[in-house]
């Protein structure tokens, strides 16, 4: 089955705070591909940082490796944020996850909260290059 996330309509979905150091693959509708870091994930979306920003509405793939597994899912590009010292920081939503996406992406979601109480690292790590 494939998960559509939705935000919630009065609560924003719970961030996790990355700075750029997991790395993401991308790939457009034409088979280019490009790479970027997250900054942030969450279950509904992220932000990442792009060294030139991609076009608002473009639908793309996006993956990445976390401990428990990749996350590849289907998302939209929105308007750039701001410009950071080496790209630009552009977020994007997921529109469409599959199974074992969605539970790769909430347990690896959930391990990065429980080890950021616990004070140890992060659940996301470098994505391998052969992911696309």
């Amino acid at each position: 089955m494939t998960h559509f996330p939705q935000p919630h309509p009065t609560r924003r979905a719970a961030r996790v705070q990355l700075g750029g150091s997991v790395l993401a693959a991308i790939r457009f509708d034409d088979g280019q591909r490009s790479r970027g870091k997250l900054y942030s994930i969450s279950i509904t979306g992220g932000l990442l940082k792009l060294a030139k920003p991609l076009v608002q509405g473009d639908f793309v793939e996006i993956g990445f490796q976390t401990k428990v597994g990749t996350v590849l899912g289907m998302a939209e590009m929105l308007s750039p944020t701001r410009k950071a010292t080496d790209g630009t920081l552009q977020p994007f939503r997921f529109i469409a996850l599959g199974d074992d996406d969605h539970r790769n992406l909430r347990m690896a979601l959930q391990s990065v909260a429980d080890q950021s109480y616990l004070g140890t690292s992060a659940g996301l790590k470098s994505i391998p290059k052969a992911l696309f």
